[in-house]
Order: structure tokens, then sequence, then C-alpha cells
């Protein structure tokens, strides 16, 4: 089975792996998307900002809890800044939000920024 039938049937592993891909600049992740954006009409996307401290990872939790309360999949990719001196990216959404984890229908990927 390929990783686009595997997306389509669900897999938190697959979606994780073409992610990555896609971070890679993997240029069969691109033919994949192409592929299965036909599938992709009835998502939402929802994005959420603001400084360190705001209560994004709050917002989050809670929005998600009432989205699946409706019975909702949810697919959450936290994109942290990435240091200019270390290159290293503050992760902290995933632990925050560590409950939603456990739930087979809530995908969450942290993941720092590009530095060019």
């Amino acid at each position: 089975m390929n990783i686009s039938e595997r997306l389509l049937q669900g897999s938190k592993r697959a979606c994780g792996r073409l992610i990555t891909m896609l971070e890679n600049n993997e240029k069969e992740a691109i033919d994949i998307l192409k592929k299965l954006y036909k599938e992709s009409g009835k998502a939402y996307v929802i994005g959420i900002t603001g400084p360190p401290g705001a209560g994004k990872s709050t917002l989050t939790d809670k929005l998600t809890k009432e989205l699946r309360k409706q019975g909702k999949k949810v697919g959450i990719i936290a994109v942290d800044p990435t240091s200019p001196f270390s290159g290293g990216a503050i992760l902290g959404d995933r632990i925050r939000m560590s409950d939603l984890a456990l739930d087979k229908d809530v995908f969450i990927r942290s993941m720092g920024t590009v530095v060019l």
C-alpha cells in the first residue's frame, strides 16, 4: 500500500512521513499532495498566532476538545520560531497538549521554522 492510500485511510504515520518529505523538499511529496488535493475539500484551516505566553496552546487545546466532542478529526501543525543563533526550536506545544496526543483522531506535529 502506498503513502497516498495510507493517508486516505487515516494513517498518522503516513501523514508524518509526508510532512517530513515536504520538509526535505522531496519532489514526490508535491506529486502526492497534487494527487490528494481533491480529497481535501471538506477541511477547515484555522491559524492561531501570538507572542509567547499569549495562550495559543491553551486555545488550541480547548478548540480541539470542542471539535472532538462534535466528532470531528483534527490535525494540529504547531510551528515554533527557530532561533537564528542556535538553530533550535522551542517545541513545547506537544507537552502542553499531551492528553490530545492520546486521541486516535487527533494528529499533532510540532516543527520549527526554516532558516534561510
